[in-house]
This record gives structure tokens, C-alpha cells and sequence, in this order.
């Protein structure tokens, strides 16, 4: 697809056949990593990133099923945020080649990935603080005539471009319940809010797949759920999604498929319910601590959550 053809309309369907449609779709697939999909809509071979003596990614092979929700996961300094840099343009990779709805991207940058309707968020938000909300939308909209300088003088050439661009904007913003802080600068919006006005701008370009990077890092609980809504609501509306994630009680909870990766490689994927009881998966995340069962729902929001914060925490500190 041309990075400047729009995504084709994708038809309304209920939210619930929506994810048992996906269920069907990925029944067959085998619980191993690199399982090829039936329908991918993203597929990296031989990726690799190393820093000085240290390789980050070294990933052989890896699929994304199409309208689904899959959560890449592993502990601190698994790669996942590496690899997201390399697929969305933002790092270079030593090796490796990946496609993204049949179209090559490597070595594409990051803008040309967004317009091909590959977008992510980041870890830290990236809000310009010193302007409003709405201006932080409006800079996620593709096809700016304004932003030609010759165009730009002669206003009846961009005005309806903009009007639609605001129109647009306004919508996500009341969809994201942020339309009352359009006017505010979004250094004034809290840590959640900023979550969610990255979310929206990223859905300005209209994506086919959305990336997300630790959606609920920093995030209060009562954000939580409505994040958890945005991103299964992506999911219903055809959109695939792809996120990074450490609180695993919100993995079982909304993705359809898990990848985990350890060590810069893929170690495990699945279903959640099979991924959590994987012994590569307990080993990635809890060394020897064999008896815990990631299974268990009180040990997930509980024992294990606090391990993967504290160790957040520590890594944040060393940065």
C-alpha cells in the first residue's frame, strides 16, 4: 500500500465477534516462537541490534496477526523497546529485514513509517508541554498544506484542510474525554491524561496498526480501565495493536496472543492463558523461582506486579 493511499474502510462489526473472530483466526496457530499467522500483518526476519559488545534484539522471526491485540513481553532489558525502535523507524538494526502489510520497511524513517499507517507511543510521552492540546493533535494529522511555506501565505489553501484536521481532533479529544482541556497546555495535564492525548494524536494519521510502549507505565487506577477500553476498542474497530507491556494481570486481561522475549530473543508465544504457564516464561521473569505460577491471577496483581515495578523503578533510576 502507498504510504499516501488512505486504510481502507474497515466494515462495523460487533466487538464481541470482533475478538472471537481473532479467537478462530489464531486457534490453529502453534505455541512457539516465530509461529507463522494466518493473516500477518507484520513480519521481521533475522533482526538484530547489539551496543558495543551487547545485543539487544536478536530476533530470527516474528509474526503480528492482523486486527488483533498482541503484548510483547519480558523482563527489564529483554529488547522489546529496542525492537520497537527498529520497526517504526526511530533506531537502525545491524541486520535484519520487516514488512509491514507486504511493504518493506527497513531502514525507512520513522515519518514514512507513520504514513504508512504503522504508529507507536512512547514509554515517556512525548506531549510538547508548551502547547495546548489541540495543537498537540493537530501535529499528528498527515496532509498539511500549511506546512508548505509558499502554501502557507495564501490561506484559503490550507483553511479547510485545518477546519477538517480540528473537526478531527475535537472528535478523538471527546472520545479520550480531553475535549474540556483542548485550550490547556498539555504540560498541565497529569501523567494519565498525557497517556491518553498521545493515544489520540496517534490516531490522527488514521493508523492500520498502533504500537503502543507500556500504555499503563505512570498511570493512575482510575485511568487504568479506560486506557484498558481505548485499546480493546482499537481492537473492535479493525485496528491492530501491538503493545509493550509489565503488568500482567492487563495482559491476560485484553490481548489475544502474547509474544515474550528474554535476552534480545523470542523465548515463548501464545495465548495468555498458555504463555503464563510456559517454563521459559517463568524463567525469564522469575529465575528460580519455579513454583510461582503466573497463572494466578492474586499472584499477578500482587507478588509479581511488584517485583516488575520495583525493577522499573531501578532501571528508571539508572537511566
Amino acid at each position: 500500500m502507498s504510504a499516501e493511499t488512505p486504510a481502507p474502510t474497515v466494515p462495523t462489526v460487533p466487538a464481541a465477534s470482533r475478538k472471537a473472530q481473532v479467537a478462530r483466526d489464531l486457534a490453529d496457530v502453534p505455541h512457539a516462537p516465530g509461529a507463522p499467522k494466518p493473516d500477518a500483518i507484520l513480519v521481521a526476519e533475522d533482526v538484530t541490534r547489539t551496543f558495543g559488545g551487547m545485543t539487544a534484539v536478536d530476533v530470527d522471526h516474528v509474526e503480528v496477526q492482523r486486527g488483533a491485540i498482541t503484548a510483547l513481553i519480558g523482563p527489564n532489558g529483554a529488547g522489546k523497546t529496542t525492537l520497537f525502535n527498529l520497526l517504526t523507524g526511530f533506531d537502525r538494526p545491524n541486520t535484519g529485514t520487516w514488512s509491514f502489510e507486504g511493504r518493506s520497511l527497513g531502514r525507512v524513517p520513522a515519518g514514512k513509517v507513520a504514513r504508512a499507517g504503522m504508529v507507536r507511543t512512547f514509554q515517556l510521552t512525548k506531549a510538547l508541554s508548551r502547547m495546548t492540546v489541540i495543537e498537540n493533535m493537530r501535529l499528528g494529522a498527515t496532509h498539511q498544506p500549511g506546512e508548505n511555506l509558499l502554501t502557507a501565505l495564501v490561506p484559503p489553501l490550507w483553511r479547510s484542510r485545518e477546519a477538517e484536521i480540528t473537526a478531527q481532533a475535537e472528535e478523538l479529544l471527546a472520545r479520550f474525554k480531553l475535549l474540556e482541556k483542548k485550550d490547556d497546555f498539555a504540560g498541565s495535564l497529569s501523567g494519565g491524561q498525557r497517556k491518553l492525548l498521545e493515544m489520540a494524536r496517534a490516531l490522527m494519521t488514521k493508523p492500520t496498526m498502533v504500537m503502543l510502549d507500556e500504555p499503563m507505565a505512570g498511570v493512575n487506577p482510575a485511568l487504568t480501565q479506560s486506557l484498558l477500553g481505548h485499546i480493546q476498542a482499537l481492537r473492535d474497530e479493525g485496528t491492530t495493536v501491538l503493545f509493550v507491556e509489565h503488568d500482567m494481570h492487563m495482559v491476560r486481561h485484553i490481548s489475544d496472543w502474547v509474544v515474550v522475549m528474554a535476552e534480545g530473543r523470542i523465548v515463548a508465544e501464545g495465548p495468555p492463558e498458555t504463555v503464563m504457564q510456559n517454563q521459559a516464561v517463568v524463567d525469564a521473569y522469575l529465575g528460580a523461582h519455579h513454583d510461582t505460577d503466573l497463572g494466578d491471577d492474586s499472584l499477578l496483581t500482587d507478588d509479581v506486579a511488584e517485583q516488575l515495578e520495583a525493577e522499573a523503578l531501578v532501571e528508571k533510576e539508572q537511566r
